[in-house]
């Protein structure tokens, strides 16, 4: 196999899902032989290869690892590699990602690193290690994607603070215009504020 790897996305809770769900899976019954040489099994183990750097392949990146650029460029022998895992998917080995973008290729993934095949034969496509340092990995990635959200989120609620109390500022200031006999300390104490909050409110937006 390539040592070539797809570019790690930002992961839906969909695919953390699956992730997570196949690197916790035990032994899973499989309807298909999967017997080291058979195309079925090959394919497989790429798939595995890919989840372990926490990726999902289309049909083509799997081709391109297992067979080079050349056979992921015929359309022939792509055509017949969709048939091989679209009799995994139905054999409860694999499962088809719906597509993001219409014109995308359909992706793959592996229900589990552990089956019994349909001979009941066992098959490994990682060992322990190799999963206990993909779930390490998915770890990490969780942490990196969750930080940038936490922060995205505390911004937003700061903003809608800041807005609210100008805007309350503001409209304490008109309605004491607004009586027969003006209060200054009232204007005193509202003006001020809302200046300070709509100068750090206009600072924050022209900061995201």
């Amino acid at each position: 196999m390539g040592g070539d790897s797809l570019p790690q996305p930002r992961l839906t809770t969909i695919e953390i899902g699956l992730l997570e769900e196949a690197l916790d899976m035990g032994y899973k019954n499989g309807s298909i032989r999967l017997r080291e040489g058979e195309y079925q099994h090959a394919l497989a183990k790429a798939i595995a290869s890919f989840q372990l750097e926490l990726c999902f392949p289309d049909v083509k990146d799997i081709t391109r690892r297992l067979y080079g650029e050349e056979k992921a460029n015929d359309i022939q022998f792509v055509r017949k590699i969709q048939t091989i895992l679209k009799k995994l998917e139905k054999s409860n080995v694999v499962r088809i990602l719906p597509k993001k973008r219409p014109w995308d290729l359909q992706r793959y993934a592996l229900l589990s690193f552990k089956f019994h095949d349909s001979d009941k034969v066992p098959v490994m496509f990682a060992t322990d290690q190799e999963i206990e340092q993909a779930q390490n990995l998915l770890k990490r990635l969780l942490v990196q994607q969750e930080a940038p959200e936490s922060r995205l989120r505390n911004v937003r609620i700061r903003i809608g603070a800041l807005a609210l109390m100008v805007v309350a500022s503001y409209m304490i200031i008109l309605w004491d215009f607004l009586q027969p006999v003006t209060n200054p300390i009232i204007f005193f104490a509202a003006f001020p504020i809302a200046v300070i909050c709509s100068l750090a409110l206009g600072r924050m937006l022209s900061e995201t």
